[in-house]
């Protein structure tokens, strides 16, 4: 019998691309799409209204005969959610009873788990190149980063519990595109986008398009490992700002979060205590793991990938 796959988080974008695509790879014969709330456009997948924090989920499981679980469902803004408080209890309150599930399935072999490189944090002593077996040297201390460290921390817990499953974690770089509005897309198109006085990080970026293959590459291919996931080469934020055709406005660092969101306004972007140190620090994946051991090499480098975006952007105005 071929793949039978859960995948969380479908009523958003990336979630439900990965549910679309999975349904015509080679060697999976079911995709059952979850969420709380139903996706903006049908799915070609089934869809299955439920929340991931209910029990429920347990029994979809196991009446299906799941054997792979795809998650995507880890929420990076709070006004995805309708606040902090409810994005945590979904983002961890969820994860465990995913997972909690998973446990009690004997069915389920294959876990994959969207997380971010947001877990590793920034400072000023991190490596040029941050690799996924370097404990992190600055950890994230509030909001989504936070939220995902504690969520590989279960996943990991789970792992040693379940030493017959295969667990794939993949730490994407912030991934952009025609199809992605994420608190980075949201600050990078700020009419006036404000950075940290005197400093320049550097950034990397992921095509929305080489998230989806990478998913779906370690879905088919039932690999294990953590890995991170990010476009060639670096921005600069400097770059950054010119490509979306930005104004920048460089204000000392203990103003930033203050000034960013009397300009936001309401938008999606991140002024927390570690987007600000990111804004500051920046921070470089080394990415070789994932082409040694997935064969994975991004269409897009991480120029191309935010070039995509800005073309967007310009395109609607």
């Amino acid at each position: 019998m071929g793949v039978v796959a859960v995948v969380t988080g479908v009523s958003r974008y990336l979630g439900g691309m990965v549910a679309d695509l999975l349904v015509g790879q080679p060697g999976v014969d079911r995709v059952i799409g979850v969420d709380v709330i139903p996706p903006p456009a049908p799915l070609t997948a089934e869809f299955v209204r439920a929340d991931i924090r209910n029990p429920v989920l347990g029994r979809i499981m196991e009446d299906a005969g799941v054997d792979t679980v795809v998650h995507m469902g880890v929420i990076a803004t709070p006004r995805q959610a309708g606040g902090r408080s409810v994005m945590k209890d979904i983002n961890v309150i969820g994860t465990m009873q995913l997972l909690a599930a998973c446990q009690r399935s004997e069915s389920v072999r294959h876990l994959v788990v969207k997380s971010t490189a947001a877990v590793y944090g920034s400072g000023p002593r991190d490596p040029a190149l941050v690799t996924e077996d370097v404990p992190p040297r600055h950890p994230p201390t509030s909001g989504w980063a936070k939220d995902s460290a504690e969520v590989e921390d279960y996943v990991r817990a789970f792992g040693r519990r379940r030493s017959d499953v295969h667990i794939t974690t993949l730490r994407f770089a912030n991934i952009v595109g025609p199809g992605m509005r994420t608190g980075m897309t949201s600050y990078l198109t700020m009419p006036v986008v404000p950075t940290v006085l005197g400093f320049d990080p550097r950034l990397q970026f992921v095509h929305e398009d080489d998230a989806i293959d990478v998913t779906l590459k370690a879905v088919v291919q039932r690999s294990r490992g953590t890995y991170n996931i990010a476009g060639d080469g670096v921005v600069l934020l400097s770059q950054a700002v010119h490509a979306m055709n930005r104004i920048m406005l460089p204000v000392p660092v203990s103003t930033l979060s203050f000034v960013g969101r009397s300009l936001a306004r309401g938008a999606w972007a991140d002024f927390s205590r570690d987007q600000i140190r990111y804004l500051t620090y920046g921070r470089a994946l080394d990415t070789s793991a994932a082409a040694d051991n997935l064969g994975f090499w991004p269409r897009f480098g991480s120029h191309e990938a935010l070039a995509s975006l800005a073309s967007a952007v310009h395109a609607h105005g």
